[in-house]
This record gives structure tokens, sequence and C-alpha cells, in this order.
């Protein structure tokens, strides 16, 4: 290798063996050339966007025959148009969901977006058609419209749905994953290594590294094939499709245009991890000033006309839940009274909204004297939490009730009162947050919640650093439309029952 020009890296063949890349096997000829571009995306993203436009087109001929028979009923020479119409909406669907990029790959998997751009595609469709029949003063069927592009929407949306799960499944099987090279420093490079490996449905692997000045060795698996120099010759030889750049100084504005040139003939995705990480995407905007693209990050909103509008919402749906839940609820306060002695409810101190105190209500799960025996045992958890896996103070129907998370049911009458919200950070303890650091404090500026991120993304199994960096995360990014995603999928979290003991 002219190593004048690559710095540190290793030799093309020995850094094929250490990345292990496909296709790469003994008798078969090294990597592609550098100058030799890859037109396509990987072969499972082009079958996923091959199947989302079968589903697309299958979508629209079940919304347009429904709709006809919806409308009309039977086949006459009067519907004759609609038939024709009807054949025509998959093609016309397809081609609005293209123009609104909704097959784009980067899009693959990313749930938010993706149905954004669908129903953007519907809107689109809907304000043509009707544009259309203004123009040429064509008499169509209001019905037919009005059933046939709502359906359509819906159904695609319900699709695209079921398809992004199904990837999903594979993604946390370790298949169809995206081969990222990341490069940066060591110890981010640890740190997005760590979250890949946790959080298998973004559908991320890295397969190779690159850092500045010891360009050698491993990060937590992941080989180091070489410097910042080495960026686009790393992800020829790894068969790579992605580059992570993180935060580093040495690669400011200049080297990352530089860099985008050179994997620019490669097709390569270029992301980019910007110092703010934890500052979320609804917060932050570019602006350009000066022809400077700069990035406008807002305050996050913790009082005002968004935050009285969570307010009620949470009242309104605890209390409708309390009532709906009424005879769950007393069925499993009997429960807990007839299996173990003591009172149905466990009520305990935590600390809320700006640092006040409350009284916490859960369904009773451990024995009588469980804070006696607290002291004869050893948390399984880092940092100020007291977790153990195998509790022996837990009942019989406690470990029921929590594998479930029906023990938090009666939370929703802190909702009610105010004390808390339906989402939001973990309700801590007052000896926990007498522990607390400066900016683990963030955590109080909003109301505890009966779910959160913490919920979704492991509950127990999370570390102490992990569930503070997900609470901070929810304090900063905080909207209805994320506590609604939330919501969510809290179901699938706790049918799953994983990190609930």
């Amino acid at each position: 290798m002219d190593r004048s020009r690559w710095g540190r890296g290793v030799q093309e063949g020995e850094l094929a063996a250490a990345v292990g890349a496909p296709g790469n096997a003994p008798g078969n000829a090294p990597g592609r050339s550098s100058a030799s571009p890859v037109p396509r995306p990987p072969r499972w993203a082009s079958r996923y966007r091959f199947h989302a436009a079968l589903l697309d087109v299958g979508c629209a001929l079940l919304a347009g025959t429904a709709a006809m028979a919806a409308r009309f009923g039977e086949v006459t020479p009067y519907v004759a148009p609609y038939v024709v119409m009807s054949a025509l909406l998959p093609l016309l669907w397809v081609c609005s969901v293209g123009i609104n990029r909704a097959y784009e790959p980067r899009l693959i998997g990313v749930g938010s977006e993706e149905f954004r751009r669908i129903a953007q595609s519907g809107f689109t469709l809907i304000a043509a058609v009707a544009i259309a029949a203004y123009v040429t003063k064509t008499d169509v069927a209001r019905g037919y419209v009005v059933l046939a592009l709502p359906a359509l929407t819906g159904l695609t949306l319900c699709a695209r749905y079921v398809l992004r799960r199904r990837l999903h499944r594979r993604w946390a099987r370790g298949g169809c994953m995206r081969r990222v090279v990341a490069v940066g420093h060591r110890a981010a490079i640890t740190d997005l290594t760590r979250r890949f490996r946790r959080e298998r449905y973004h559908g991320m692997e890295i397969v190779a590294a690159c850092v500045p000045y010891d360009a050698f060795g491993e990060v937590e698996g992941v080989p180091v094939l070489g410097d910042f120099t080495d960026v686009p010759l790393v992800v020829e030889q790894a068969e790579a499709d992605t580059v992570a750049v993180l935060a580093c100084p040495e690669l400011d504005g200049t080297a990352l245009r530089r860099l985008a040139w050179r994997l620019e003939r490669s097709r390569t995705d270029l992301v980019v991890a910007p110092a703010l990480m934890e500052v979320a995407g609804p917060r932050t905007t570019i602006r350009p000033v000066a022809g400077l693209p700069l990035l406008h990050v807002e305050h996050p909103e913790l009082a005002g006309i968004r935050q009285l509008i969570k307010n009620v919402f949470d009242r309104v749906v605890a209390g409708t839940a309390l009532v709906v839940l009424s005879p769950l609820l007393v069925t499993l306060a009997v429960a807990v009274r007839v299996t173990s002695p003591g009172p149905a409810l466990f009520r305990q101190t935590r600390v809320g909204k700006d640092g006040v105190e409350f009284t916490i209500l859960k369904f009773r799960t451990m024995w009588q004297d469980a804070e006696a025996r607290k002291v004869d045992l050893i948390s399984d958890a880092g940092g100020v939490l007291f977790k153990i896996r195998q509790d022996p103070r837990v009942t019989p129907m406690g470990s029921w009730l929590r594998r479930r998370s029906l023990d938090e049911l009666p939370q929703l009458i802190n909702v009610v009162k105010g004390h808390m919200s339906l989402v939001g950070p973990r309700p801590p303890l007052p000896e926990e947050v007498a522990r607390y650091r400066d900016d683990v404090r963030r955590r109080l500026v909003v109301r505890p919640g009966m779910t959160g991120l913490w919920q979704v993304n492991g509950r127990s199994d999370l570390s102490w650093e992990e569930s503070v960096r997900l609470d901070l995360r929810y304090v900063e990014s905080w909207s209805l439309m994320l506590d609604l995603q939330i919501l969510w999928k809290t179901w699938s979290a706790v049918i799953r029952g994983a990190g609930a003991y």
C-alpha cells in the first residue's frame, strides 16, 4: 500500500481477512476497485423496496374495488369509468409515493418518517384528483373518492407497519443489517457500538472502525483498520454501505466535505453524529445564515400551552382508564389480599416535578417485612438503583403482577391527581435523589411517568447510566407525539415482559 496516501492502514489482504467481509472467501478476487461505483443499495434493501411497491399496488387494487362496491354496488355502464379509474389507481398511487420519496433506502425501517411520507402521498393524490376534476370539469362521484383514497392511505400505512415489523424481527436476529464503518475517537465508537448491539432494531452493525493516531487493535471487538485517511479503502474492503462519522475536532467541515466526495462514487451513505447527539430532532433546525448552515437548537418547552395540553390529555386518559379498568383493579386488589397478608396497595414516597415529594400507589408485590430484609441483600444494578433479578422478598402473586406491569395500574390515581404523567422519567426515591449529580437532577423538571423511554428500552435490564441517558433524552425532546409513540410501544414491552422483575 502507498502509505503516503493511506496513512497507517493495513494491507488490503489483511484488511479483508480482519473484517471477514462476505464475498471475500479464499480463492475469490479481492474487493472491488476503488474506482468502481456501487450503483445499488444492499440486496435486502432492494427486496424490501420491491415488496413495499407490491403491497402498495395490492392496497390500491383493494381500496379501489372496495370503494366501487360500497358506492355503486354493481357494475353498470355508468360505473365503467370508475372501473378504469380503479385499474389505474395502483399506477397513480405508486407514482405519488415515489414523488414523495417514500421508497428511499434511507427510510427503510424508520417508521415515523416513512409513515409521514405515505400520509403526504395520500394528501397529494387527493389534491391532484380534486384539481384535475375541477380543471377538466369532470363530474366525479365524491363518495368513490372519499372512500377509495383515504382507505388506500390507511391500508398502505398498515401494510408498511407490518413490513417494518417483519424487518425489525430480522434485525433482532442479526439479519439484513447495514454494515457500518465508524469514524471517530475510541470512546465515541465504543458508545455507539454498545448502543447498536443493545438496540438491534436500528438495523446497523459496526464492522470496522477508523480512529486517529493509534490506528490499530480493536474497539469493543470491532477491528480498527485505519485512520481517517483510510475511510474509503476500509469501506471497500469491509463491503460496508454506511459510514458513521462521530463528533471529533479532526473532522471539520472541510474534511467532511472531502470525505463525502470520496464516498460519492461508491454511493456509500454518510451519516454524521453532531456534538449535540442527545438533543432530539424536533428541537433542531438548520438555518442558512450568510451561506453557512447553522444548527439552531430551541429550548425545551417545559411550560405553556403544550404542557397544558399534555396535562389535560394525561388526566382525561387516566380518568377514563380508571373507570374502564375498575373491575380489573378490584379483582387484582382482592387477589393480593388473599394470596399474602397485608394491604392491597403499597404506598411509598417518591420525588416528583421540581423535587416535590408525593406518595406513589402500587399493588403490593412484596412480603410485609421487605424493607427490613433489604439490608441483607446486594443490588444487581450499578449506580443509585437497587434492583435484584431474583428478589426473595417478592410474593408469587407479586412476581406475576410485575411480569405484566399490572402492579403499576394504581398509579393512574397519581396521574389524575397531577403527581405523575402517563409518560415521563422514572419516579425516583428520595435517597436516590440525594445522590444525584447536578446534571441528573434535570430529570426533575418534568413530572415522572408511568411509562417512558426506559420502559420501552429494557426497563430493569438497563444500567443506571443508560436509564439516566434515556430520561434526560425524554426531558430534552418531549412532545405529545413522542408520548403517543411511547404509549403505543409500551404495550409491546409489557407483553414481552423483558426487564420486568
